[in-house]
């Protein structure tokens, strides 16, 4: 026999929930009306909330609070703010003793300022925006080319020889063997000087 004008707890407001206005998440039940960021106040779906302990979270939200802080954990396209998650609870960091740095560039400007490695082709800074890492040195974009051909280059198409690099072909035909047998494709014996 059922219990009339009973039913579950809310975890939010601690009024009864009955089963038309039930929401459940991680054991608990919510009034729909109550199931709502415990930050920001947004409506929640099991495809957004995140729980912390009893709390419940907006993806969003749950990311500033307890996510990794720092250079690179922005949440997209134009995140520069000067949000610190105060309102969130979230204590500002005292600031950080100097250390030294390990740039070789001996600038004071560059120490001070993070002056940047020199790439390979041009020999000018590379800042980290335009920065690509081939056969173990530093490159521009725009640098990141064959020798030979000028062809764009990616790290699993270049191949490296005395510091330059090569797309694979350029390097087949200049450093690769010679002779019959060795042709680039169909029919292509090569004269070998």
């Amino acid at each position: 026999m059922p219990v009339w004008g009973g039913g579950n707890k809310c975890g939010a407001c601690g009024r009864t929930v009955y089963h038309a206005e039930e929401v459940q998440c991680d054991g608990r039940t919510f009034h729909r009306c109550c199931f709502l960021c415990m930050v920001c106040r947004k409506n929640l779906d099991s495809t957004t909330v995140a729980i912390h302990d009893e709390e419940i979270y907006c993806k969003s939200c749950y990311g500033k609070k307890y996510g990794p802080k720092g250079y690179g954990y922005g949440q997209g396209a134009g995140t520069l703010n000067m949000d610190r998650g105060e309102r969130l609870g979230i204590k500002p960091e005292s600031a950080q003793p100097h250390r030294p740095t390990t740039n070789p560039n001996t600038s004071k400007f560059a120490q001070k300022y993070g002056g940047a490695e020199k790439c390979s082709r041009c020999g000018d800074s590379v800042y980290a925006a335009e920065k690509i890492i081939g056969a173990g040195k530093p490159w521009h974009k725009n640098c990141f080319r064959c020798a030979k051909c000028g062809k764009s280059l990616e790290s699993t198409t270049l191949t490296e020889k005395e510091g330059e690099i090569y797309c694979k072909g350029c390097y087949a035909k200049n450093f690769g063997p010679k002779g019959f047998g060795y042709g680039q494709g169909a029919g292509a014996l090569v004269h070998a000087q």
